[in-house]
């Protein structure tokens, strides 16, 4: 006949060892459920953790929206201070030398001044012919620079963007607001004025 209390410690023991099997069980099931572990995560590149947290996020969250707005206009502020910066970079380079050409024009003023007064002295040919020499010179240096005269001839039309008017005059042969006279010439670098021609118009 069996004894009552090995019985008792044999049903004991069954019970423990179908708990402990249950519990083995769903925590198996559990872990299956998860689905990225810590292990997981760590073996991913940093681009796949950036797309599985875009993932995990909420696309509607009114912070992240609100940071998206603050990404994108700090990038449209530093596009813009680019495209400035880029803008004054081209206009330094563009007229770097202004300063230099506004000094020599006196120089050409100066030079004009001796071939007109030459011109009519014989014994100053040979130094009139020096001087326009020199000055055919200099003209083409800095007109490789973008230093040109200003186009202001008597019977021209009047364009005050390149010319200023010193005063009115008539002409019976030329209408009203062209060029009768060429009081001083006119430089400009490029599309930028030094100096305007100095002009006489017709009434």
């Amino acid at each position: 006949m069996s004894d009552p209390k090995k019985q008792s410690g044999s049903k004991k023991n069954a019970q423990a060892a179908y708990e402990k099997n249950s519990k083995q069980e769903a925590h198996r099931e559990s872990e299956e459920n998860i689905p990225f572990d810590a292990d997981q995560e760590s073996a991913l590149s940093d681009e796949e953790l950036i797309a599985l947290c875009k993932e995990r996020l909420c696309s509607s969250c009114p912070i992240k929206e609100e940071k998206d707005q603050e990404v994108m206009l700090v990038k449209a502020d530093a596009d813009n201070y680019r495209k400035r910066l880029a803008r004054e970079k081209e206009q330094i380079c563009k007229f770097a030398g202004q300063d230099i050409l506004e000094d020599i024009i006196p120089i050409l003023d100066n030079l004009d001044l001796a071939l007109e007064h030459g011109r009519d002295v014989q014994a100053c040919q040979d130094l009139v012919q020096g001087v326009d020499m020199t000055r055919k010179i200099l003209l083409e240096s800095i007109q490789k620079h973008g230093f040109q005269a200003i186009e202001s001839e008597k019977g021209q039309v009047f364009d005050p963007a390149w010319h200023e008017a010193m005063g009115e005059a008539e002409d019976p042969e030329l209408d009203s607001g062209h060029i009768c006279q060429v009081l001083q010439k006119g430089y400009a670098l490029k599309d930028r004025v030094l100096r305007p021609a100095k002009v006489m118009i017709c009434k």
